[in-house]
């Protein structure tokens, strides 16, 4: 099990995985939030029948697997679905991160929660030794997503507005990496960071 871990967080189209990436090719170990929502809703667990019975068959396909899509176009236009899905969810999630966060090699493990300041931020997440936010100003954020996933401006700004601010997130932040750079500039603060964290590991291992 590794001493120390380290969740990565940020706003939709922050660069969140690609300082994830940064990490793996330093050999770090990632587990990955995007994963346990999917392992947590997949066919004969729990979540996906309380789905069900809380938004109906349309939330699932004809074989039984979770339609992702008619869910989100559900979430976002009703607060109320989005916090009862929430709630079915997150639980979940946080058992899951654990148990693969105990199971990981290595001197420090990094944990991905897009939705950590949404999620409950430190109080969900005691077991966190050091949270790292990637920044971005929000006009080159929207600007990414809009490139990213081909919106339009008005569809970018309601998708980055539905998630926590800005501020929200630096308030929960141990570390903070601006990317409102390139790539590499990215790639650079990540391994500016990392003996930072091998030596924290190393002393909560001692």
């Amino acid at each position: 099990m590794a001493a120390t871990l380290v969740a990565v967080t940020g706003g939709v189209a922050s660069g969140k995985s690609e300082a994830t990436r940064a990490f793996e090719a330093l050999g770090i170990h990632v587990v990955d939030a995007d994963v346990a929502a999917r392992e947590v809703v997949a066919p004969g667990q729990p979540a996906l029948a309380e789905i069900a019975a809380r938004f109906g068959a349309g939330a699932l396909f004809p074989d039984g697997q979770l339609d992702r899509a008619a869910m989100r176009r559900r979430v976002f236009a009703d607060p109320a679905a989005k916090a009862d899905l929430e709630a079915l969810l997150h639980p979940r999630i946080r058992t899951w991160l654990r148990a693969a966060c105990t199971a990981a090699p290595g001197p420090y493990v990094v944990v991905a929660i897009p939705l950590l300041a949404e999620g409950g931020g430190r109080a969900a997440y005691p077991w966190l030794d050091r949270i790292l936010v990637v920044d971005v100003p929000r006009p080159v954020q929207q600007a990414r997503l809009m490139q990213r996933d081909r919106l339009e401006a008005e569809l970018a700004a309601r998708m980055v507005a539905a998630q926590a601010t800005r501020e929200q997130r630096l308030a929960i932040a141990d570390d903070v990496i601006v990317n409102d750079g390139s790539v590499q500039d990215l790639v650079t603060a990540v391994r500016k960071l990392h003996p930072r964290y091998l030596s924290l590991a190393r002393k909560l291992r001692d």
